[in-house]
């Protein structure tokens, strides 16, 4: 649907314009790059929409030395000419973005993927314990689905930018295919199925990261490339509610390995939609080699370094209360039930946010709206000091979830920050350092909780997140005021 304060303009054709770009020539000679998006600097506002609503790019001029037999070369498909209207708001918000043919094949590999994993997940966990009927170990291999993230994240950031996107998907994909496909066998000790758990867990920051640089490259910069990524998290969400449900269900039919192995070929589906359903770009910047040297430069730029603490904050501590959910309702002494409405709150209040501030909400509202929201979004965690029962602390945690709608003014700012050309390494930085966070704050709240009754734990971390937040806010302010006033 339009938002409610734009008129949504006279419909053109739904099918968006071609751009042919010339493949390779010869094994030498330099991919053509994908015309330029909207540049990257503007710091508080979403970046512009296409610069022209009604024409599409024109093509890139084939090499001189391009022979006449060189193949026909792939398509990047744009956004649709009718997509956006003025100020990068969407004529039909999220349906605009399924009209891009290109983002319909990433968004249904998204879907495969995530199945993938959560199962794999589910199972792996399942088959440990059924192997060494060790708590522990079980526990640990959950766990390992955080853990190398931070690893992956900062020694394979580099590979988001340094080869062409398409690739790198393709080959994450296969890689987890083959590990998940060694899994299945009953030769692998329980190390090996640790190891391929962590080798799973390290590509995933890099394909998520060239997954997202990707998405600006199909559906441009602005404000289809923010409904895009909204409706990746919501998917991820939902598969929180649903997920281990479904998994739960196969492995009543199937054994563990079983259900590992049909993950297995949801991986190699995600593959096979990426490389027949997406063009093939050229890579960023395939002459870096910077190694870590890149990802700290990132990280020393005060703008880029103060969005991705924006990113990375709060998932340190809204894991707490799904954390503590169990002895929660130990401590209160309700149902299995009871618990299973904690656990399910704060995804549904997510879910329901991004859809609203995604439908509704005009872009500019959203980029204005990241600071309230942050500070808004832990001040419902303070309602545990009062020890509320299961309902009211669920209505805690949803509108603590809606509150999460702050990522997509979050996602404008920081597309429009980080340059093209380490669009990849930022983002598989930022997905690392999520993940990473959210283990942190999973062991930090148990930590906590063996010394400090859990309500009040969940409580204190709302008070604490709500602090962090206020002054880093305030830091990124200064810093975008400072870098307004030298640009002038």
């Amino acid at each position: 649907m339009a938002p409610a304060d734009t008129p949504a303009p006279a419909r053109a054709s739904t099918d968006a314009p071609e751009v042919p770009v010339p493949a390779r020539a010869s094994a030498d000679a330099p991919e053509t790059p994908v015309p330029a998006r909207s540049s990257a600097d503007a710091p508080y506002a979403p970046a512009p929409a296409r610069p022209s609503a009604g024409a599409p790019d024109a093509p890139a001029p084939a090499p001189a030395h391009a022979s006449a037999d060189t193949p026909a070369p792939d398509v990047v498909k744009t956004p649709a000419p009718d997509a956006v209207v003025a100020g990068g708001a969407p004529a039909d918000g999220y349906l605009a973005v399924f009209r891009v043919r290109e983002f319909r094949w990433v968004f249904g590999a998204h879907l495969l993927s995530l199945l993938g994993l959560v199962v794999s997940e589910l199972a792996l966990t399942v088959l440990v314990y059924d192997l060494t009927r060790s708590p522990l170990l079980s526990s640990l291999t959950f766990a390992l689905g955080f853990l190398p993230y931070l690893l992956g994240g900062t020694l394979l950031a580099g590979l988001a930018d340094r080869h062409p996107p398409r690739r790198v998907l393709v080959v994450c994909d296969l890689v987890c295919a083959g590990a998940v496909a060694l899994m299945v066998l009953p030769a692998t000790p329980v190390a090996g199925l640790l190891a391929l758990r962590c080798a799973v867990a390290a590509v995933a920051p890099v394909f998520q990261g060239t997954r997202m640089a990707t998405l600006a490259d199909i559906l441009g910069d602005g404000d289809l490339f923010v409904l895009g990524r909204s409706l990746l998290r919501i998917v991820s969400q939902s598969a929180l509610l649903a997920g281990f449900g479904v998994g739960g269900v196969l492995l009543t039919v199937v054994p563990a390995r079983g259900a590992i192995a049909l993950t297995a070929a949801t991986f190699l589906l995600s593959a096979l939609l990426l490389r027949l359903g997406t063009a093939r770009r050229p890579a960023r910047a395939a002459e870096a080699r910077e190694g870590l040297g890149g990802t700290w430069s990132l990280l020393r730029d005060r703008r880029i370094r103060g969005l991705m603490l924006l990113f990375w904050v709060p998932p340190l501590f809204v894991v707490v209360p799904e954390a503590l959910a169990a002895p929660y309702a130990d401590e209160l002494g309700v149902s299995t039930a009871a618990l299973g409405l904690l656990m399910c709150a704060l995804p549904v209040g997510t879910i329901a946010g991004e859809l609203l501030a995604g439908a509704v909400l005009r872009p500019a509202t959203r980029v204005r709206l990241v600071a309230p929201l942050l500070l808004a979004g832990f001040l419902p965690f303070l309602l545990y000091a009062l020890r509320p029962g299961p309902a009211l602390a669920a209505l805690a945690l949803v509108l603590a979830g809606a509150a999460g709608a702050y990522t997509l003014g979050l996602d404008a700012r920081f597309v429009a920050a980080v340059p093209e050309e380490r669009r990849g390494r930022a983002m598989t930085l930022m997905t690392a350092g999520m993940m990473t966070v959210q283990g942190l704050g999973m062991a930090g709240a148990g930590l906590a909780a063996e010394f400090v009754p859990v309500h009040l734990v969940v409580a204190g971390a709302g008070l604490l997140a709500t602090v962090i937040l206020a002054v880093l806010l305030a830091t990124e302010g200064r810093d975008g005021a400072d870098r307004h006033m030298t640009s002038r």
